[in-house]
């Protein structure tokens, strides 16, 4: 299966629009420099389009087996498995004292944003391996880092999180498994976790599972829950391999896609051995796993903005190849040839719609990526503010770029007609692997909740100020501007609406109701806002580059004849164009939403809660 990105928006975000550059020059990242990151982009997608991209096809088709507590994947994951351990690539942001690469989150997000894209049900292996791993190095002791975060950032071992049991989905805090500690220190585990992804598989030597258990006497609820180390075969001091650990894989779940990633039901202590360390204290299991499901959740988002992407790409690659009845404007000339669907209206407002998407997307998580990269580049009260941003974002990040995503993938589906709901291409494909995104680490719904719950409350309510007043800065600057003082003003009425709103509600007496009834439409008219703001901001930079290439090159851009001309012929003068373009479209086509949203919150319309069901 072939792979596109756009590789020249990725490079744009990251270094046009965001000061990549200027956090390169922190003393974290010293051994890093704007021509080595690109090289560092350009060989991950070369791996991503070379290695990962044609084993996709074989993780859908034939995906991973279940035979007698085992799980086999497809011969061609292990070549580009080690491709990706013997490169570094899952380590790609870690520590380099554990043989990590050191790389900013921002620009792990970019190669991941490509990884994900080529072939998400192997990628998931690398996430949470690598999740596994950083959790230890943070909370672990010294004799768990030196056996445990240099085989997981390597590769070497896998690593997994497991939370979910057959009677605790979302509700954590009914978890039954069990912990007895021992009198060397180890404790017993035993219960059973469900929708392990990679609990078990044939890419690694070993696995290291997080475990959440409960120890004798713990209080009910999440706050008795304790964090544990167990892999799959024992460990020794030394971090030879010793006896297997009585951790048994009791099958797989048929799925509706990622079939390639081994969705895995895990046995622990069927045979009381199955031992594990602590991970951290007691009863602070739940605080410690937040801390590597926030990351995933970040990570998941860009699953469905990856696959959204990838699918915007391959439709477009499509649509220029594809003829289909006449050009529009010879409708009535029955002689007139077949002309390529992309210069279809309809099928033009499509692609500009998917790719403003997967543009506002890509920025949403760069942005807070970024975000991330100084909470570890600045310290005290600004290292706060940060991280208070990312703490606001992260649901943000999870629901709707992975809600947009899948959204994308379906829009463009449709541009191949009745090929896309075929194998004969990826589409079909795309949008099944990432649907998974909206439901898996807390479904979309529930982020909603802790958005609207938490996020919006904390601090006062003083990050998002900040984030949606970056927003109302962006309206500010533009709203006098000639070319983009419409999308400024529709950007600047959704500001206004959504504050109202938020202020309305704290006074109804049936406030909390609604905001929990309509936290899935809260939470998408401040993503929409954010995004057209990113895509706004953006469009601000292209701009100014397209008009140093305009006078370079001596072309009036009120000449729309020869400007047009210059446009087709020139790259970088179309890539800035299309910025624009897509900003402006984002704003016309997305903004609305928000006031649409508003309206059914500000009636109050409660019919979910009267229907009988």
């Amino acid at each position: 299966m072939d792979y596109k990105v756009d590789m020249r928006d990725v490079k744009f975000q990251l270094f046009e629009w965001l000061p990549t550059e200027k956090l390169l020059e922190n003393e974290k990242f010293a051994d890093w420099d704007r021509e080595n990151v690109e090289m560092v982009l350009d060989e991950g997608l070369k791996i991503a389009q070379e290695v990962l991209a044609p084993t996709n096809e074989d993780g859908d088709r034939i995906g991973a087996q279940w035979k007698d507590g085992e799980v086999t994947l497809p011969d061609s994951f292990k070549p580009a498995y080690q491709t990706l351990c013997e490169g570094g690539w899952v380590g790609i942001i870690n520590n380099p004292e554990y043989g990590g690469m050191g790389l900013p989150e921002v620009v792990g997000t970019a190669v991941n944003e490509f990884f994900f894209g080529a072939n998400m049900s192997l990628s998931l292996t690398v996430l949470l391996t690598r999740g596994a791993g950083n959790m230890i190095e943070i909370f672990g002791t010294d004799d768990m880092r030196s056996i445990f975060v240099e085989k997981l950032y390597s590769g070497e071992w896998g690593g997994t999180m497991c939370l979910t049991e057959p009677q605790a989905g979302s509700d954590v805090g009914a978890s039954k498994t069990k912990a007895v500690k021992q009198d060397d220190g180890t404790y017993l585990i035993s219960g059973e976790k469900i929708f392990i992804t990679a609990g078990n598989h044939d890419l690694v030597e070993n696995i290291i599972h997080l475990v959440l258990a409960r120890t004798p006497g713990a209080p009910a609820g999440t706050k008795g829950l304790s964090l544990f180390v167990v892999p799959k075969i024992w460990v020794n001091p030394d971090g030879s391999l010793g006896e297997p650990n009585d951790v048994y894989c009791a099958g797989i779940e048929e799925k509706m896609g990622i079939h390639g990633s081994p969705t895995t039901s895990m046995v622990f202590g069927q045979n009381e051995k199955c031992r594990g360390w602590l991970l951290g204290e007691e009863l602070k299991g739940m605080r410690l796993m937040f801390y590597m499901m926030n990351a995933a959740r970040i990570e998941v988002g860009l699953q469905g903005s990856s696959l959204g992407a990838a699918s915007h790409q391959a439709a477009v690659a499509y649509a220029k190849e594809r003829l289909q009845s006449r050009h529009w404007t010879k409708f009535k000339e029955k002689d007139a040839p077949q002309v390529p669907i992309i210069e279809h209206p309809d099928v033009r407002r499509v692609l500009t719609t998917s790719k403003a998407y997967a543009e506002a997307t890509r920025a949403l998580l760069m942005q807070t990526s970024y975000y991330i990269d100084m909470t570890h580049a600045t310290g005290g009260e600004e290292k706060e503010r940060y991280q208070s941003y990312v703490n606001v974002l992260t649901p943000i990040c999870k629901a709707w770029a992975s809600h947009w995503g899948v959204r994308v993938a379906d829009m463009c589906l449709e541009v191949y007609g009745g090929y896309g709901y075929t194998q004969e291409y990826p589409a079909e494909q795309y949008l099944r692997d990432a649907k998974i995104a909206c439901i898996y680490e807390g479904t979309n719904g529930i982020q909603a909740l802790d958005f609207v719950a938490r996020k919006l409350p904390l601090n006062g309510g003083k990050p998002i100020r900040e984030l949606l007043g970056k927003a109302e800065a962006t309206f500010n600057k533009l709203k006098g501007d000639s070319q983009l003082m419409e999308p400024a003003w529709m950007l600047g009425a959704a500001l206004k609406t959504m504050d109202t709103i938020t202020k309305e509600l704290t006074k109804r007496p049936d406030g909390i109701l609604i905001t929990l009834l309509d936290a899935v439409p809260i939470l998408d008219m401040v993503g929409t806002i954010l995004g057209a703001h990113f895509l706004l901001d953006q469009a601000v930079v292209a701009r100014d580059k397209l008009g140093a290439i305009l006078a370079d090159k001596g072309i009036d851009p009120e000449d729309e004849k020869t400007y047009m001309a210059f446009i087709n012929d020139n790259a970088e003068a179309a890539f800035y164009h299309n910025k624009i373009q897509t900003a402006i479209h984002f704003a016309y086509r997305a903004l609305p939403t928000v006031t649409a949203h508003a309206a059914a919150i500000r009636a109050g319309e409660l019919a979910p809660m009267k229907v009988v069901m």
